[in-house]
């Protein structure tokens, strides 16, 4: 799942779209490139965003760059099909 988008369904982001960077079995780190950069993700429970399937960021073995993270969110916001 990591590198996948995901939209926040609970807490005062709901409705945010993140880009997951790191997961365990319960929570998953998001980063949105921009207030929640690659270096300092935001912790969420699981069950508390929605993974969107049809789109990838990036490669994840690559790490994540901000500008990266912050490009594709805005590519999936316009409507635009998303290839990695």
């Amino acid at each position: 799942m990591t590198g996948m988008l995901a939209v926040s369904l609970a807490g005062h982001d709901k409705g945010a779209v993140y880009v997951i960077v790191d997961e365990t079995d319960e929570y998953v780190w998001v980063a949105d490139g921009k207030t929640r950069t690659a270096d300092r993700p935001k912790k969420k429970n699981r069950k508390h965003i929605q993974v969107i399937k049809k789109v990838q960021a990036g490669k994840p073995e690559n790490g994540f760059k901000d500008l990266e993270i912050k490009r594709t969110i805005k590519m999936y916001q316009e409507g635009a099909n998303v290839k990695s």
